[in-house]
């Protein structure tokens, strides 16, 4: 990252980001939390409106300062993670949801409240998965959005930036199409042990979260075992890479029967080729 120069008397600060994304909260700084899930959904039909609450909590005994604003948000196999302008994404909700206040202190020891709402447009071609994030990022009191922070001296040094982003999820009753493309397969050697790696991309239009597992055969036939990975939550047009742990097979040559099962009538399949050799890295065809 590359630091812009500043006039006398402002602050010069590399920033170290982290952002917290998933299913539960845990403490993004020493102090500040989101309480609950960091993901809410929710099934709406076109022209409808809805509205909750994200909680915030200060352990600290200090008041901390955290303004909030709006991403969009996509992922990819490759492990990179995009948080872009709001709205730009075809399948962003960004302006249907309108929050505040955009900036809050919390109190020592104390809690406050991000108010939201949704307004689905009401067009009945609207179907499947749409989404944004409400971003809400604690400011450290060496902020230079922290009124008084450095009271006119320049600063070097490093800022941490901590982020919580809050999934807004809305799925338009239960329509979209719900598709899977496999990508590609990768049988890895890492230090002692053999893994499958699966990359599965969401071409669909509703989010899934498949259960993903691969059921090995040697060359008679013969069912050699089921080997299972923990299931992705999958956005349309992301992508997400699945690691199947293979370390107990015998070398050998198998056919793997890779599932992946959404629920209900929404299971996905593939078949590859796997040579398990001693040392060398083979490949899923």
């Amino acid at each position: 990252m590359r630091a812009k120069p500043t006039k006398p008397g402002g602050a010069i600060l590399a920033a170290c980001c982290a952002v917290l994304i998933g299913a539960t909260a845990f403490a993004a700084s020493a102090a500040v939390s989101v309480s609950g899930k960091l993901t809410h959904e929710k099934q709406a039909r076109p022209g409808e409106a809805y509205e909750s609450v994200i909680y915030l909590g200060n352990t600290g005994d200090e008041a901390e300062q955290v303004k909030i604003y709006q991403t969009d948000y996509l992922f990819s196999c490759d492990g990179a993670y995009y948080y872009e302008a709001p709205g730009g994404n075809a399948r962003s909700n960004a302006g249907w949801t309108t929050f505040g206040p955009a900036r809050v202190t919390i109190p020592a020891r104390g809690s406050s409240i991000i108010n939201y709402s949704v307004r689905v447009p009401d067009d009945p071609g609207l179907a499947g998965t749409y989404w944004s994030i409400i971003m809400i990022e604690v400011l450290s009191k060496e902020s230079p959005e922290v009124a008084g922070a450095h009271d006119g001296r320049v600063k070097l040094g490093i800022d941490q930036v901590f982020r919580y982003g809050v999934q807004i999820v809305t799925h338009i009753e239960d329509t979209g199409q719900r598709t899977l493309k496999f990508l590609d397969t990768r049988l890895l050697r890492e230090d002692g042990a053999r893994v499958l790696e699966v990359d599965l991309e969401n071409t669909g239009e509703r989010w899934l979260r498949p259960a993903l597992w691969a059921e090995l055969y040697d060359t008679s036939g013969t069912f050699v075992g089921k080997f299972e990975a923990g299931p992705l939550r999958i956005y349309p047009g992301t992508s997400v890479r699945y690691r199947v742990d293979l370390t107990e097979v015998a070398v050998g040559d198998y056919k793997a029967v890779v599932i992946a099962d959404c629920g209900a009538d929404d299971v996905f399949g593939a078949t590859y080729s796997l040579s398990v050799e001693n040392e060398t890295t083979g490949r899923g065809n």
